[in-house]
């Protein structure tokens, strides 16, 4: 009897929760650095230094090496400064003086200032894209409010961003990044033909601005035809004078005419005067 040997699934390599949960929430994304303030968040939910993410946006070399990790990272604008509140029983590594103690990392270094719980990984923490402010998904079920807990800013349900959610958060965070990219780009375009009607009208005024000036400079091109009337008018006067100087016509005007005819019939009378009286 032969025998089939058959080959059962692949025993999948369980990793450490609490180790991943530790790195999620302790470490930069990016540089895989020990997180430490300014602290950002990206619109996945991941957490990053401030500035790991300022010398990856810098530094092209290294959008090739950690692209897949922050590809989505595209300007200094795609992330959000976080507000976060201390946990006041957190050591952090003051008794680490001699270098043989771990970090303390089972404590959270930070808490939800609403309800008190500790940002570990074991609950569900959220942050607003409007103010940045962190707290747990507890808080926002507990208390619904369409304003911010502890800053007081109002928010919609877009603006709020689990941190280091589960796979199916990240997809709809994605969705919903690539959705408002749409928007955000759809709104350039819109408002580009605008400034481009403004842009157009814009020369019409320099246009505008620029007719007086042709006007201006048009205007001697209008008054020269005035000196060519005006000296087309005594012309004749000119030519009358001359003419009267030579001697061709010698008739004067009519009003000169008329005063010499009431000069002969006004010298008549004043004969007739005379010569009656003569006789008389």
């Amino acid at each position: 009897v032969q025998m089939w040997l058959v080959k059962g699934p692949k025993k999948v390599e369980k990793v450490d929760k609490d180790a991943e949960l530790v790195a999620q929430w302790n470490y930069c994304t990016l540089s895989q650095e020990i997180l430490r303030r300014p602290i950002v968040a990206c619109e996945l939910g991941r957490l990053y230094n401030k500035d790991a993410v300022i010398e990856f946006l810098l530094d092209k070399s290294a959008e090739k090496a950690l692209g897949k990790a922050a590809s989505h990272i595209r300007s200094i604008k795609n992330v959000t400064e976080l507000r976060l509140s201390d946990n006041p029983a957190w050591e952090g590594d003051k008794g680490n003086t001699k270098g043989d103690k771990h970090d303390d990392l089972q404590r959270a270094r930070f808490i939800c200032p609403v309800v008190g719980l500790e940002m570990n990984g074991r609950h569900r923490f959220c942050f607003l894209r409007c103010c940045g402010c962190v707290f747990s998904e507890r808080a926002l079920k507990e208390i619904k409010a369409e304003v911010c807990h502890t800053c007081g800013a109002a928010f919609q349900e877009e603006d709020i961003i689990v941190l280091n959610g589960t796979k199916e958060d990240v997809e709809m965070l994605k969705k919903r990044m690539e959705e408002r990219r749409l928007r955000a780009k759809l709104e350039k375009k819109t408002k580009k033909p605008k400034t481009a009607t403004e842009c157009a009208s814009k020369p019409g005024t320099t246009q505008d601005s620029a007719g007086p000036s042709k006007v201006k400079s048009g205007k001697p091109e209008e008054a020269d035809p005035d000196p060519r009337e005006k000296k087309s008018t005594p012309a004749p006067r000119g030519a009358a004078t001359n003419g009267s100087a030579s001697g061709k016509v010698g008739k004067p005007p009519c009003g000169a005419l008329k005063r010499s005819i009431a000069d002969s019939e006004e010298s008549e009378t004043y004969k007739s005067i005379f010569t009656s009286h003569i006789c008389t």
